[in-house]
Order: C-alpha cells, then structure tokens, then sequence
C-alpha cells in the first residue's frame, strides 16, 4: 500500500494546510491588500481532514505539518491537531506557525499531540519586523518562550534570507537560537506567486552564506529530526544545528517525500508545479474510501520529477498562504 511515485519517491509527508488567512503579511507571502480568501463553505471540515489523513496515513504517510497561511487562526485548530495525533499510524504531528498567537495556545496544542514547532522569524529589530510582516515582534518572541516552557522540542527557526533586508542579522539571529537552543533553518526566497517575484529582488544563496559562516566558525554536518529537505551543520562548541533549505542554488527534489492539501481539499504534488488535484469533490460527492485512494494513488504517479524555479519562475502564480507552507 505504499504510496510511490513514478520516480520511485516514497511519499510519506502531508503537509496539511487549516487556512489561507494569515494574521500578518510578510511582503513575500501576501501582499499587503490581498482579500481573496477561499470561502469558509470549501473549506474542509474536521471530518474530512481526519478522513483524507486516515486515508494517507493507509497508504504509508506517517508525518503530518499543519501549515496555512497561519493555522492558529483556525477555530478549533486544538481539537483538530488532537483528532489527527489520534489517527495510529501518524507518527510525528508538527506545525509551521508565525506564533503571533503562540503564547496562548502552546500548552494546548502541546498536549493535543503537537511535538514540534516550525516558527518562522526573519529578523529581530522590532522596527525591521514590522515592515516585514506588519505585526509585533514582542509576541512572537513571547510566542516562542510559552512554546518552550510547554515542552515543544525541537524549536525550529525558519529565516528566510533577504539580500538588502535581513542578510545583516546572520550572526545575531545565530546567537538568539544559541541562547534558546533553537534549532535555525535558513530559506532561500521562492518565485511563488506575484509577491515571490519582487522576493527574487532580494534573492540570496545560501551556498555563499554556507562558506561565510565556515570561515568565521567550526561547522561539521548534522542531522536533525522531521522530514524535510534542510541539510544541516553544527556549529562545534554549541547545540546549535543549523539547516539551509535551497530550492534554487540546489534543489532536493529527487528525495521529495511529501505533497500538500490545501485548506479547500486541493492535493498540490510540486511547490513549483501547478499539478494537482481535487479532493473536496470526491468526499462530498460520496466517494468510497477506496475511491479516494486511487484517485490520490493516480495523482501521485504524475508528480513531477522536479520544480522549474530556475527555468519557468513566471508559472507558479498562486500565493504560498493558497497553498500551504
């Protein structure tokens, strides 16, 4: 029942998004006056995303990331993370989260089976935040230490690299994750969508940000726990592991693992891609289990081999909230 692509790529990571709605809007992600949300009636409800994870997790998945837009937005986001951490065969539940609403909601997400946290954080000036993403750094550094305190672990960081925006803040952003034993990814910005066309502006490699930290520290290579594509190092004479994350100056797709259903039952195969198919009609139409089964059997056999960034940045126009983190 293994679920294989045409490629031999065993799929085993879902990364479910619970909205579209963000509470900030980071320039990359969502332009500031974007408005056009999916209706809350296509939205999938409770059931059928525990349904769709049942059916995943069937077919060999064993790690889910509730992703959004930001999914604590989500009324009943606890019960929800509580329902899928129930479901037997997922292994490993984690969360992608600005954690803006984190300090309220560590604790119960904790204990509803949510074991590791994803917070994105691309700077630590107040003022720089705010022009970033139009909210309070004050909160999602509260956020972070209430996630702490819960017992999260790991903690990751995603900081996504902006030349001309944040590329100063490298070593301060590596002495925070020290300080909090934070596990740091760095991202390189992606063309998705009319906003990841003006983050290509300020487009950063992370191989020339890999060889300047070699020269200023002792770095020898690491792994670290979740399923996604960083490839680590560790700072000698710390816990600190850092991650880069390169889906243009090397792209990880021949060991992609994982697909992603957005909020409205949207199955997306690639980032980069524009293949997909519709679930929501399937589950509503009265579709059997087995029925839903092949049709996402069949969808995954026409994944691609890899995304074209590099090649076609023009193609993908959705935003990254539409489609899941």
């Amino acid at each position: 029942m293994a679920l294989i692509d045409a490629f031999d790529r065993r799929i085993s990571y879902l990364r479910l998004s619970v909205t579209d709605r963000c509470d900030l809007r980071c320039f990359y992600c969502l332009p500031e006056g974007h408005h056009d949300y999916e209706v809350p009636e296509n939205w999938l409800n409770a059931d059928e995303i525990e349904r769709l994870v049942s059916i995943f997790a069937a077919m060999g998945v064993t790690r889910v990331r509730l992703t959004g837009g930001e999914p604590l937005v989500r009324r009943g986001i606890g019960d929800l993370a509580r329902r899928i951490a129930a479901v037997p065969q997922i292994e490993d539940l984690s969360l992608s989260t600005n954690a803006h609403r984190l300090a309220g909601m560590a604790n119960e997400l904790h204990d509803a089976g949510v074991s590791r946290l994803n917070v994105s954080l691309d700077t630590l000036r107040p003022e720089r935040f705010r022009e970033i993403t139009k909210g309070c750094l004050d909160k999602v550094i509260d956020g972070l230490i209430a996630a702490k305190k819960a017992g999260f672990t790991p903690i990751k960081i995603n900081t996504v690299l902006m030349r001309g925006i944040n590329d100063d803040e490298v070593d301060d952003i590596i002495d925070f994750c020290i300080e909090h034993d934070f596990t740091l990814r760095f991202i390189e910005t992606m063309p998705v969508g009319s906003t990841g066309q003006g983050a290509s502006d300020h487009y950063l490699s992370l191989d020339t940000v890999r060889r300047e930290l070699g020269q200023r520290y002792d770095l020898t290579p690491a792994v670290s726990q979740g399923g996604g594509p960083a490839r680590y190092v560790r700072i000698n004479g710390t816990r600190l592991k850092i991650g880069f994350i390169t889906p243009i100056s090397q792209h990880f797709c021949e060991t992609c693992n994982r697909v992603r259903l957005s909020v409205d039952g949207t199955l997306y195969l690639c980032l980069g891609q524009n293949d997909r198919v519709e679930l929501r009609p399937l589950l509503r139409q009265g579709a059997s289990d087995a029925e839903i089964t092949d049709a996402i059997r069949e969808a995954v056999m026409a994944k691609p081999e890899r995304h074209e960034f590099n090649s076609k940045r023009e193609q993908v126009i959705r935003f990254m909230a539409q489609t899941g983190g």
